[in-house]
Order: structure tokens, then sequence, then C-alpha cells
């Protein structure tokens, strides 16, 4: 009788900059959570990600299932850091003058 290896592994790596990806893509973990959890089959997921393998969104998906707690620590706290970067480009760049001259653009544009 032949024996299986029951060893998996998930088509995942963690970048320099803490952001877990599809292994030889640019395709974030978030991403495809997101979509997974709005209810896209891993097919409609391929759609939007031609780029990735079937059996790659297919293990990722897996993996989520199995390890939600993990997965759910992880983009929180992947949200959060997305909100305090945001707040500090926010607070170091004036954007007033910015939103003023855009604002009069505009007015003249429809015109």
């Amino acid at each position: 009788m032949s024996k299986l290896n029951m060893t998996q592994t998930t088509p995942l790596a963690l970048g320099e900059d803490g952001v877990y990806r599809v292994t030889g893509s640019r395709v974030t973990l978030d991403s495809l959570v997101h979509q997974f959890k709005n209810g896209a089959t891993a097919e409609q997921i391929q759609e939007d990600f031609p780029s990735l393998a079937l059996r790659d969104i297919y293990s990722i998906i897996a993996y989520y299932l199995q390890h939600s707690n993990e997965v759910t620590d992880y983009l929180r706290e992947q949200a959060r850091a997305v909100k305090e970067l945001r707040g500090e480009l926010e607070s170091s760049f004036e954007t007033k003058d910015l939103r003023e001259r855009l604002r009069q653009r505009r007015a003249r544009a429809a015109a």
C-alpha cells in the first residue's frame, strides 16, 4: 500500500515589508481572503488574478479556513498598520492648499 505524503505547503511568502503574498506574485493574502469572505469562489478570484494558479488559490483558502484565528489576527494588525501609516502621511503633508487648487480647477472645468 502506498503511503500518502501528509505534509502540504502553502504558497505564501512573507515579504520584507511584513506582508504575506502568494509566492512568486505581488498578490497579497489580504486580497484573497477579502474576496473569499465576500463570497467569491476560487475560480472568481482567479479571474481577478489570472497570474495565480487555481491550485494555489484553493491552497490559500484551505489555509485560511484551517487557521482563521491567526489569519484574522494578521489582517487586523495589517489594517491597524495601514491606518497608522495613513495618519502619519496625512499629518506630514499639508494638503489644504492642494485641495483648494483642485477645487478651483474643478470649478473652472465645470464652467
